[in-house]
C-alpha cells in the first residue's frame, strides 16, 4: 500500500478539479455498468486481502488521527466512530467477503409480462451511475461505500471528513489496489483530494450532471446542509431518534435485555435507542429492573414525573430530551397510558429511523407496525439491528428515512434503478 500525500488542487481551482473527478467517475461508471460479476468480486477480494496485509500501517495512521481528535476535544462517541483496531479492520474485510457472496443485482429481471400488442416487456435492474458519499468520522464507510457501489455497478466519489481523512485515504488505497488487480478502472472509486469544504459544495451541485445521488453519513449539521443544498437526489436520515416501547404484554426479562442492548451496546450508532416508553400497567413490575440495569451499565436516566418518582436517581426530562439524539449513555424515559399513547409519542417525536415494541401480544405488534411510519420497525428485538450487515445485505452505505425507493438500510438493490426492455416482432402501434 502506498499512501501518498493528497495531490494539490489544479491551478484552476477546486471547481475545475472536482469537475474532472466527476467526468472520470462517469467514464468509469460506463465500464462498470457492463462489468462481469466475477471482475467486481475479484476486486473486492483483492481489496480485503490488501486491508489485512496493511493492517499495521492503517492502524498507525488511525492512531495519529484519534490522538489528534482527542487533543481537539472531540466527544467520546465521535472518537469511538473514528477509532479502528485489528478487530474492526477484520470486520471490514469480512464485510467485503459478505458482499462478494451476495447476488449481483445488475441485470436482474424484476418483472416481465406480455401485452395485447404482442410486445414482451421486462423491468431490469440497472446501476444508478455515479454516487457521491460525504461522511465524517467513520473511516470504515470508505470500504463499505466503495464496495457496495462497485458491486452494484456504480462509480463512487468519496469525501471523508478532515478528522478521518488520512485513515480513509489508507483504506481507499486498498480499494484502488483491488480495482487495479481485477482489471477495472481505478477511477471507479475516487476520494476527494482535499478537505476544503468547497469541494462538498461542488458535489452538492452535481459536478456538471455527473453525480446521480448523494449519500451523507454524519451528524445533523452535515446531513441538514446536504438536504438543503443538494441539487441531486439524496439518500439520508437526519437523526436517529429511536424508541423502545415496553407493552403491557411484554416479558420482563426480555424487556430488560432488549432495552439494555438497544441503548448500551454502542451508544454512538444511529440505531441506538434514545427513548424508552413503558406501559403504565407494567410500570410497577418492569420499569425498575430496566432502569437499574441501565444505571448499572453507566446510563444516565432522564425521566418524566412518574419515572422520577419511581427512580430517584433519574433527572427530570425536558421537552428537548424527547427530540434529542444523544449518541451518549443517556436515555429519556416516559410512562404511557397505553399502546395508542406510545404510538402518538413516537409519531410526534421520532425521526422515523427505527422503533421497537416488546410484547407477546401479536395484535399489539400488528397495530404498532401498521400505525408507525418509520423506516424500520422491530418486534422483540434490539434497535441496534438496524444495520445493512445485520439485514443480510453484506454492508450498508447508510440508512434512509425518506419515501423514495431506498428506505432503511441502503444496500445493493437500493443502489440500482431499473429500465424497461421491450421486445417486438416488427410491431407497430395502430
Amino acid at each position: 500500500m502506498n499512501v501518498q500525500s493528497a495531490p494539490r488542487m489544479a491551478e484552476t481551482g477546486i471547481a475545475a478539479e472536482m469537475a474532472d473527478i466527476g467526468r472520470r467517475a462517469r467514464a468509469a461508471a460506463r465500464v462498470l455498468a457492463s462489468a462481469s460479476t466475477e471482475a467486481k468480486n475479484n476486486a473486492l477480494i483483492e481489496t480485503a486481502n490488501a486491508l489485512l496485509a496493511n493492517t499495521r500501517a492503517i492502524l498507525k495512521i488511525n492512531e495519529k488521527e484519534v490522538a489528534a481528535g482527542a487533543e481537539k476535544g472531540l466527544t467520546a462517541s465521535f472518537l469511538d466512530r473514528l477509532k479502528l483496531d485489528e478487530t474492526r479492520i477484520e470486520a471490514i474485510a469480512d464485510a467485503l467477503h459478505d458482499i462478494v457472496k451476495l447476488n449481483d443485482p445488475v441485470g436482474t429481471v424484476i418483472a416481465e409480462w406480455d401485452v395485447p400488442s404482442g410486445l414482451h416487456i421486462s423491468r431490469v435492474r440497472t446501476p444508478l451511475g455515479v454516487i457521491g458519499v460525504i461522511f465524517e468520522s467513520r473511516p470504515n464507510v470508505t470500504a463499505d461505500a466503495g464496495a457496495l457501489c462497485l458491486k452494484a455497478g456504480n462509480a463512487v466519489i468519496l469525501r471523508p471528513g478532515s478528522d478521518s481523512y488520512q485513515t480513509s485515504r489508507a483504506i481507499h488505497a486498498c480499494l484502488q489496489e483491488g480495482l487495479d488487480k481485477a482489471g477495472l478502472p481505478v477511477d471507479a472509486i475516487q476520494i476527494v483530494p482535499t478537505a476544503d469544504r468547497a469541494a462538498v459544495g461542488e458535489m452538492l451541485r452535481g459536478l456538471d450532471g455527473n453525480i446521480d445521488v448523494i449519500v451523507p453519513r454524519g451528524g445533523k449539521g452535515l446531513v441538514a446542509r446536504v438536504q438543503s443544498e443538494a441539487r441531486v437526489p439524496v439518500f439520508a436520515h437526519l437523526e436517529g431518534i429511536c424508541h423502545v416501547y415496553v407493552d403491557k404484554a411484554a416479558d420482563r426479562d426480555m424487556a430488560v435485555a432488549v432495552t439494555l442492548n438497544a441503548k448500551m451496546r454502542r451508544t454512538s450508532i444511529c440505531g441506538a435507542a434514545e427513548t424508552l416508553l413503558v406501559h403504565r400497567d407494567v410500570a410497577g413490575t418492569h420499569l425498575l429492573p430496566i432502569l437499574e440495569a441501565l444505571d448499572a451499565a453507566g446510563c444516565e436516566i432522564r425521566g418524566d414525573e412518574k419515572v422520577c418518582a419511581a427512580f430517584p436517581k433519574a433527572i427530570a426530562a425536558t421537552e428537548k430530551d424527547w427530540i434529542t439524539e444523544y449518541g451518549e449513555p443517556i436515555i429519556s424515559v416516559a410512562i404511557v397510558d397505553d399502546l395508542d399513547a406510545a404510538i402518538e409519542h413516537i409519531e410526534t417525536h421520532s425521526s422515523h429511523h427505527t422503533e421497537a415494541i416488546i410484547t407477546d401480544d401479536l395484535a399489539a405488534r400488528d397495530r404498532f407496525f401498521s400505525r408507525i411510519d418509520s423506516a424500520i420497525l422491530m418486534h422483540n428485538a434490539s434497535t441496534q439491528f438496524a444495520d445493512g450487515g445485520e439485514f443480510g445485505m453484506g454492508a450498508e452505505i447508510g440508512i434512509a428515512t425518506g419515501k423514495m425507493h431506498a428506505r432503511g438500510p441502503v444496500g445493493l438493490e437500493q443502489l440500482t434503478s431499473f429500465k424497461y426492455l421491450v421486445e417486438g416482432q416488427g410491431t407497430t402501434r395502430p
